[in-house]
Order: structure tokens, then C-alpha cells, then sequence
């Protein structure tokens, strides 16, 4: 079951910049930085509450990142659902019709297992999935 607005993610040409505009424009710093191999990506995030601001940049040209800004200008990248049971969702989310980028979670950052939503089957709009490894199996 979706529980929450987990975070909005923001792709970003130059996370450096991005940090100090968003800490300003927040009035906090980012709570973590984190290089995430697997997506050739590093992020921040932010707490706004009860929600979160990750700011993405892509490390290597094969990035999903990098790709999506040499195609799009900088911004909302995808929105992020938490979830109480990753892999229920996904096979509810499956039933339903909608298309998942991956079978199977994967680790992402913020210790979360994630999983994304092709945006064809969604609106137009990325959709993740995310779970705490907290109180994942």
C-alpha cells in the first residue's frame, strides 16, 4: 500500500550549485549526500517536512540522469511514494497494468529498496516506488 509522498526528485547539471540554491531556498541544509554506483548517480537530500528533496546528478554519460537532461531542462525528474511492501505494490501496480522498469526492487539511495514506473503507464510521469530496508525482507 502507497503511505506516503516519499520525495520529489530533481535532475540537476550541477549538484554543487543545486545544494547551496536549494539550502538557501530552504533555509536547512541537506540532511545526506550519497553516491549511488549502480545509477552512476550522486544525490542530496533535503527534509521538508514530512517529506523529501533529492537532488540528482549524473556521474558518467550512460546515466539515466545524464540522458534525461540532454533531452529535458532541469527539474522534476520523478515523484516518490513510500510503501509499506515493495514487492506487494509491484505486483498489485503490475495487475493493474502498469509497467515496471524492474521486476525485482533494487537497493537505492536513502537505504531504500526501489522500484520504478514507466512513465508511458503513469501520465507521462516517473513514478518510484520506495521501501525502507528498515523493514524490508
Amino acid at each position: 500500500m502507497i503511505t506516503n509522498l516519499e520525495h520529489l526528485g530533481l535532475a540537476v547539471h550541477d549538484l554543487e550549485a543545486a545544494t547551496a540554491l536549494y539550502t538557501n531556498l530552504l533555509g536547512a541544509a541537506p540532511y545526506k549526500k550519497e553516491h549511488v554506483a549502480s545509477e552512476a548517480v550522486d544525490t542530496v537530500f533535503f527534509q521538508v517536512g514530512g517529506s523529501k528533496i533529492e537532488l540528482l546528478a549524473g556521474t558518467s554519460p550512460d546515466s539515466a540522469i545524464t540522458k534525461f537532461l540532454a533531452k529535458k531542462p532541469e527539474g522534476i525528474h520523478h515523484v516518490a511514494f513510500e510503501v509499506d511492501d515493495i514487492r506487494a505494490e509491484m505486483a498489485r501496480l503490475k495487475g493493474e497494468g502498469f509497467v515496471l522498469l524492474n521486476e525485482e526492487p533494487k537497493r537505492g539511495a536513502d537505504n531504500k529498496l526501489v522500484c520504478f514506473i514507466h512513465p508511458k503507464s503513469a501520465a507521462g510521469v516517473l513514478v518510484e516506488l520506495c521501501q525502507s530496508l528498515i523493514s524490508a525482507d
